[in-house]
């Protein structure tokens, strides 16, 4: 009895070196989660043997405490910043994992390194989100050209400003002042508009403008009126302070442009002309350049043309017993019956986590701790050999004694 006693021992020893070696092994692991081993009396079957009858594994339980962060700078290496697990799928098959170092392979699809696919909501038609869940793609296709259909215009024109002659594109004395900009057609073709500004009367100014080197205002311009204070009091005899453009073909193939001047930003003051802001709507195709992922998981692309487009949005999970999960290869586990149903959701909402790009979550390994653990365990087995080495001197004695 007692040689099985110190037997179970040596076992259980044995088990948990197993044990620390492997979490010593995976320190710099990414998204590692550390090991430890758990032990539990054995009780004698019979009343008989009140000593018991030694020692068992009874789990290996797994923490899933979280990692540091590091910083990487790579956009594409994720890590969470609290509760949550990255969602991969395999030809069907879903896991997850913490460890979030992925990157695009040659279809656009966002992997990790086993070249399991990182899931979320892809964008839709309209730059929607799709409410189904599926692998994350990047589509590295040019962004589609918008036309031009607003134009913000913020300009002060000087109230002291002297009333010209009759109006004449082609002779600078004859308005008070111009300002340029560039609207985009459906092929993303860009075409200038030239508004020029000629003083009427006190208060009283009158726009032409000219696009792509042809008028396009009403005939004899657009009238802007100024109250006593400055500011726009109408336009064209309206209060909208818009004016609406006829119908412009680009010539370019595009389809024709129709564009409304929001002039409600301009004003009429004793100083000196100035444009404060000059904002269309309209950009050409744009190449992507480049991605970053938010703290909420959207993936935003950055293009040429400097806009940018939401292109998809990584989703986290959770589960009410981490601890149930069952591990797979890798840092990655599956859902079981003991972890419950995944619970999915946006980052940084409900329990979950945030999501920090640029970053690695380390291994939760403790090298300090692991290296304490196994000198108790090295010398329990130690103690538990010499238990048999006791043993088996006092079964030779025995075995004299019978000589």
């Amino acid at each position: 009895m007692s040689f099985d006693i110190a037997l179970s021992g040596l076992n259980s020893a044995a088990t948990e070196l197993d044990v620390i070696s492997h979490n010593i092994s995976n320190a710099a692991t990414t998204g590692f989660k550390s090991s430890r081993a758990e032990f539990a009396d054995v009780y004698a079957a019979s009343t008989d043997h009140r000593s018991g009858e030694g020692v068992a594994v009874s789990n290996v339980r797994q923490s899933h405490a979280a990692g540091n962060l590091t910083d990487t700078g790579k956009v594409l290496d994720l890590s969470v910043d609290g509760n949550g697990y990255f969602r991969l799928s395999s030809n069907g098959s879903i896991n997850y994992t913490r460890n979030g170092a992925f990157a695009l392979d040659r279809e656009g699809f966002i992997v990790n390194s086993d070249g399991h696919k990182l899931t979320g909501y892809n964008r839709s038609a309209g730059n929607a989100l799709s409410p189904t869940l599926s692998e994350l793609f990047i589509d590295p296709a040019d962004q589609q050209p918008h036309p031009t259909t607003q134009i913000d215009l913020g300009v002060n024109l000087n109230s002291e400003s002297d009333v010209l002659p009759p109006f004449d594109v082609d002779d600078t004395t004859t308005y008070n002042f111009t300002t340029s900009t560039s609207v985009y057609d459906s092929l993303g073709s860009p075409t200038a508009l030239n508004v020029y500004f000629r003083k009427e009367s006190p208060n009283t100014w009158t726009t032409y403008s000219y696009l792509g080197g042809s008028e396009v205002n009403q005939a004899g311009g657009d009238e802007l009126v100024f109250n006593s204070a400055g500011e726009i009091e109408t336009v064209n005899g309206s209060a909208d302070a818009t004016i609406t453009l006829p119908p412009f073909a680009p010539g370019t193939g595009g389809s024709t442009l129709d564009v409304t001047i929001d002039v409600s930003s301009i004003s009429q003051y004793n100083s000196i002309y100035g444009v404060n802001q000059i904002v269309q709507d309209g950009f050409a195709n744009g190449r992507l350049n480049d991605i970053s992922i938010d703290s909420d998981g959207t993936i935003q692309g950055r293009y040429s043309n400097g806009q940018s487009q939401r292109m998809g949005q990584v989703i986290l999970t959770n589960f009410a017993n981490q601890e149930g999960l069952q591990q797979v290869n890798g840092t990655a586990w599956k859902e079981s019956y003991s972890s419950g149903s995944a619970l999915i959701g946006q980052p940084g909402s409900s329990s979950l986590g945030s999501i920090r790009s640029g970053a690695l979550e380390e291994s939760n390994v403790d090298i300090t701790r692991e290296l304490v653990a196994m000198i108790g365990a090295q010398r329990s087995f130690q103690a538990n050999a010499q238990v048999i080495s006791t043993i088996d001197t006092i079964t030779q004695t025995v075995i004299n004694m019978r000589r």
